[in-house]
């Protein structure tokens, strides 16, 4: 079998598997750029791939490297190995190939990237011009990113929210699109809840979050709206709708320096994935030193 369908059916599987389309999309970029270094090299069918292949690949500058010349983390990097690993375990497991070239992979050794919220300043200036807004549109992207921020959904959650999701006489609202499938109750504060009924209005079915055709806004949109905001408000820090999620979580670990309660108002399944937001501040530090 050739990369290329090999690839197709990986992805299809992905799919299948409920994975999400963030997910799906690394994963298929990650292959797809092994398939182009191996095909530009003459290796096409993946039964002939060897582990050797797959760490000259890695080793190589199309793995290491970014197209700008800079170098790849070493976390970046991982995620890639991740993905071929995983590639390569769903052809064996497919009866493609007899055995994953990718068996010998190993993870390199890297922390990981402490999470970056906005500042506290950066939150009320962004809020201030978006609450200046009186368009439509305007409307909509105060409320989405006040839901954001006031909830930690992730963007992907939050856009397939549905009016009929939304209880805000008792301040909850159930986000029925989670990485990992299920469902989450998340709450709403009683100013964040009255700005959803305001801009949701008498509406009971559809998409909370509407883009100009009627239809659900799409991830790209809500960036580039959102980049226009922050540069409307002049912050100059690289953030995304991401990282208001990382803003809430560190809010919450802040006010109770409990990780169990971040941990159940992200929804994740696992406390692996809370702890890094379990970062001790130089003030709490010296208190338990110096008393």
């Amino acid at each position: 079998m050739f990369l290329p369908a090999a690839h197709a059916r990986f992805l299809i599987q992905l799919r299948a598997d409920g994975r999400s389309p963030h997910t799906v999309a690394q994963y298929e970029r990650h292959v797809a750029g092994f398939a182009d270094w191996e095909s530009a090299r003459g290796l096409v069918d993946v039964r002939a791939i060897q582990p050797e292949h797959v760490a000259a690949y890695l080793g190589s500058p199309a793995a290491t490297h970014r197209q700008d010349g800079r170098r790849r983390s070493a976390v970046t990097v991982n995620a890639l190995r991740s993905s071929l690993r995983g590639f390569f375990e769903f052809l064996e497991r497919a009866g493609v190939i007899e055995r994953s070239p990718g068996r010998v992979l190993r993870m390199a050794r890297a922390g990981k990237a402490a999470p970056k919220g906005m500042r506290g300043a950066e939150v009320a200036k962004l809020m201030a011009v978006m609450a200046a807004g009186i368009s439509v549109a305007a409307r909509r992207d105060h409320a989405l990113v006040a839901f954001l921020l006031g909830t930690g959904s992730r963007l992907s959650s939050a856009l397939a929210l549905d009016a009929a999701d939304l209880d805000v006489e008792h301040g909850v609202a159930t986000l029925r699109e989670l990485k990992g499938g299920g469902t989450l109750e998340v709450f709403l504060r009683p100013e964040l809840a009255a700005l959803l009924a305001a801009w949701v209005g008498q509406r009971r079915r559809g998409p909370v979050f509407v883009g100009r055709d009627g239809e659900a806004l799409t991830p790209r949109h809500a960036q580039r709206r959102f980049d226009e905001w922050l540069a409307q408000a002049g912050i100059r820090g690289r953030y995304s709708p991401h990282s208001l999620r990382h803003t809430f979580a560190l809010g919450i670990y802040e006010r109770t320096g409990d990780v169990l309660v971040v941990q159940a108002a992200l929804g994740h399944r696992s406390i692996a994935s809370t702890l890094v937001y379990a970062r001790a501040s130089a003030e709490r530090v010296r208190a338990a030193v110096v008393g």
